[in-house]
């Protein structure tokens, strides 16, 4: 069951992939802001699913995170989520992300519940 204080998990290599140079965000090889935001809403999106209806997923709608530290290639990096509100279907986490040197990053991730069917017929031809 959903409920306020659902906590979710999931770590990461840094890898030439998912650095800033790759993305294009920057031009040095670490971890790339974008790759954060990704492993933060995947951390998120993970940490709900199981108690969705069949048919049902999440999709993320904010994001509001702050990149406090390089993390080089090779690095692990680390997430920790935590729903922290829920507003009808509208879902709402505190997330964090740590390396081992301590936290790179922090903020906070909304996602809507969605019927998947109905969500792709709903999207132009």
């Amino acid at each position: 069951m959903l409920k306020p204080g659902l906590k979710g998990s999931y770590e990461e290599t840094v890898t030439p992939e998912k650095t800033a140079k790759h993305y294009g965000s920057g031009s040095v090889e670490v971890f790339a802001t974008p790759a954060m935001i990704a492993g933060m809403e995947k951390t998120c999106m993970d940490s709900v699913q199981k108690y969705l209806g069949e048919g049902e997923t999440t999709v993320g709608t904010l994001v509001h995170a702050e990149h406090l530290k390089a993390t080089p290639l090779g690095g692990t990096v680390s997430y920790r989520s935590e729903l922290t509100e829920i507003n009808g279907r509208e879902l709402k986490f505190a997330v964090e992300a740590t390396d081992n040197e301590g936290m790179i990053g922090k903020g906070h991730h909304s996602r809507f519940i969605i019927n998947i069917e109905k969500f792709m017929s709903r999207l132009p031809k």
